[in-house]
């Protein structure tokens, strides 16, 4: 076998020497471990490779992996490019705990090398001390793993056999992505993203790039009662090659400290260099409450899902989180995040003056707490931004939650609009781009992304990065609702109510999608649809919209006072939609009033 550069089976060719497999001449995406595997059994047809054979051939004794998980993550691989079946096996069949059979006709084809003449003991010796270092300088640069800048988490998978413990599965993945996300030095996509993969079997290699990302990390939990383990592997996805691998075993309260090992072994293997502020970050743990912790990752859960419904219930298991452990500064966070969306109009279950206040409270008491928590800094900056309108406040709690978790792209997100609110709108879309960046499948910062194109004037590209949102999920309300606004800023008044129609027929119930239809119908002059409309709206800033689209600007500024009074979210007044309004005296001491000068 030795001398064969070319090994064929059923429609399928493997050259030996680059490792290249082709079906009918079409070359076919397999590389790394699986392909070892599959030289392996290649080379012994019709007999049983043993996993311990496998190990001793793809992972060197000197290699820490988890050899187990590996090989069968190795063999599903292969198993998927040939097209193969475990219960059905056409080519590759499984010995249950001994190995692998190839069991395929095989043929091969090599070419007869000339014998060369016997070197001279010299030309032995010379020969043997090159050998020997150019393979030192082999291994060395083999074994020495590359700078990665950029990786993503993805989905651990849950072996519990359980489906009501997906959630704990799904919070390990976002505490380690919390965790690599406190590393500046790194690109650490968010779970919203990441999350979209599970369950999926696209290649590591297509997941990286339609991430953008050099590495992914995949793995497994494992629960029973209060033990869990947990499986992690590091792969440099271009080449589907394993880096790095380790299990890690232990107690429920000791979930934090093990995902904080985890992110520092990562971080050793891909080198990537520590402030003194991130070294102590991820040294920085402490004993969980486990039945408090599992509360907590369930309303991590539902918060996650970004639903009215979910963020209820959400506050639900916060709550039942700190009555076992009122330390809990995370659970905090969560429940200051809860209520701040809440409160905002995108959902628009409570009312600023209702939600803002017990969000702002939350956040508070998770600082005080724990005053290296960025993600309550964050929350905490979003209060104070939309319903005190401390600017300089927010600017400074943004600052800093963002300095303690540079990966979090909530924490960015926000903070655009926050750059929006003051003015400094080019700097604002570089934010929110910042953020887009590390969560590139977010539906709602894709959105925002087209809303601030909106504000600054730029509706071609507005409605070019709705379209974009569109194509992910045509069925995500938000997105038609922003592209219904660049069209009635474009004065195209049947494709935006068209926009707008399907915005509501995908979020029925939605105030500040019925308020933007009656808005087009006004400008478009359809003024009795869009008073009828409006008979049914009870936000206050959004009947001043309305009577902003009719033009009766009296009824705009009346409306407008009252929901200054409510304590409303001052950024719909950015809108191209005021603009008509912004010369008028009473406009301006209302804007003098909420961003003073």
């Amino acid at each position: 076998m030795e001398s064969a550069r070319v090994i064929r089976f059923g429609v399928f060719e493997l050259d030996a020497s680059s490792g290249e497999l082709q079906k009918q001449g079409r070359k076919i995406k397999l590389e790394g471990q699986p392909v070892q595997v599959l030289l392996c059994l290649l080379e012994n047809p019709g007999e049983l490779v043993t996993r311990e054979e496998l190990h001793a051939k793809l992972w060197p004794a000197d290699t820490f992996v988890n050899f187990e998980h590996g090989l069968n993550a190795a063999v599903k691989r292969l198993r998927q490019a040939l097209n193969d079946s475990a219960d059905n096996p056409r080519f590759v069949e499984t010995l249950p705990r001994r190995g692998y059979r190839f069991i395929a006709p095989v043929q091969t084809a090599g070419e007869e090398e000339p014998k060369p003449r016997r070197p001279t003991l010299r030309w032995w010796l010379v020969g043997f001390v090159f050998l020997i270092a150019m393979g030192a300088v082999a291994w060395a640069i083999r074994s020495r793993p590359p700078a990665i800048r950029s990786l993503a988490v993805l989905p651990l998978e849950n072996l519990t056999g359980d489906p009501s413990q997906e959630y704990f599965a799904d919070g390990m993945t976002n505490e380690l992505t919390t965790e690599l996300g406190r590393i500046s030095e790194l690109r650490v996509i968010s779970r919203t993203s990441s999350m979209t993969y599970k369950g999926s079997h696209k290649s590591l290699p297509e997941i990286a790039r339609e991430l953008n990302v050099e590495a992914v990390i995949e793995g497994s939990v494992f629960r029973s009662g209060n033990r869990f383990r947990i499986t992690a592997q590091l792969i440099l996805a271009s080449a589907d090659k394993h880096l790095w691998a380790k299990s890690y075993e232990g107690d429920v309260r000791d979930t934090l400290a093990m995902q904080s090992e985890i992110a520092r072994s990562i971080a050793e293997q891909i080198r990537v260099q520590l402030t003194p502020h991130e070294r102590a970050a991820l040294k920085k743990s402490s004993p969980v409450n486990p039945e408090a912790y599992e509360d907590y990752l369930k309303g991590r859960y539902f918060w996650n899902k970004r639903t009215a419904d979910g963020l209820k219930k959400a506050i639900e298991y916060f709550n039942q989180s700190l009555e076992k452990d009122p330390d809990n500064a995370e659970a905090y966070a969560g429940l200051a995040d809860s209520y701040a969306l809440l409160g905002d109009w995108e959902y628009g279950v409570l009312s600023p003056k209702e939600a803002y206040p017990k969000a702002k409270a939350a956040a508070k008491k998770a600082l005080e707490l724990d005053p290296d928590l960025g993600e309550a800094h964050i929350s905490l900056a979003f209060c104070l931004d939309n319903f005190d309108w401390d600017w300089e406040g927010a600017e400074k709690e943004f600052r800093r939650g963002i300095e303690l978790n540079p990966g979090y792209a909530t924490g960015h997100h926000w903070y655009a609009w926050h750059l929006t609110a003051v003015g400094r709108n080019a700097r604002a879309i570089a934010e929110i781009e910042k953020a887009q960046s590390l969560d590139p499948l977010s539906l709602i910062i894709g959105a925002d992304l087209a809303e601030e194109y909106l504000i600054a004037h730029r509706y071609d590209d507005a409605i070019k990065q709705s379209r974009k949102v569109m194509d992910i999920d045509p069925l995500f309300a938000v997105a038609h609702y922003e592209l219904g606004q660049a069209f009635v800023a474009k004065h195209l008044y049947p494709e935006a109510i068209a926009e707008s129609e399907k915005a509501i027929a995908l979020s029925p119930g939605s105030s500040t999608f019925t308020s933007n239809l009656a808005y087009a119908y006004a400008v478009s002059g359809r003024k009795t649809d869009a008073l009828r409309l409006l008979e049914g709206l009870k936000n206050a800033s959004e009947i001043a919209l309305v009577y902003a689209g009719l033009g009766d600007h009296d009824s705009a500024m009346e409306w407008l006072e009252k929901a200054y009074a409510e304590r409303f979210n001052p950024g719909i007044l950015l809108r191209p939609s005021f603009d008509p309004l912004r010369s008028d005296p009473r406009f301006q001491n209302l804007r003098d009033r909420i961003w003073p000068r």
